[in-house]
C-alpha cells in the first residue's frame, strides 16, 4: 500500500501539471508502477510478508474465538 498511494499521487500531480511535476518523465511514474508491480507480486512471496501477516490475523481471531468460549463456559458476559 505504501507503493500505490504514492504511485496515484504521482499521476495525480502529473496530469494537474503542478510545478515540477509538470515536466517529470511519464517513465518516473511507469517504472514505480513496475515495482510495485514486481513486489506485490513476487518479493513479497519470496521474503514470506503475505504469510506473516495472514498469520498474525489468524492467529488474532483465534485468540478471540477461544477468550469467547472461556467467557461462556465460565459464565462471565
Amino acid at each position: 500500500m505504501l507503493l500505490i498511494i504514492p504511485l496515484i499521487l504521482l499521476v495525480v500531480l502529473k496530469l494537474a501539471e503542478v510545478s515540477i511535476f509538470a515536466s517529470m518523465s511519464w517513465w518516473w511514474i511507469v517504472g514505480l508502477a513496475v515495482f510495485a508491480f514486481l513486489w506485490f507480486e513476487f518479493f513479497e512471496r519470496l521474503f514470506g510478508l503475505d504469510k506473516r501477516q495472514d498469520s498474525a490475523h489468524y492467529e488474532k481471531m483465534k485468540q478471540e474465538r477461544i477468550k469467547r468460549t472461556f467467557d461462556k463456559k465460565t459464565g462471565r458476559q
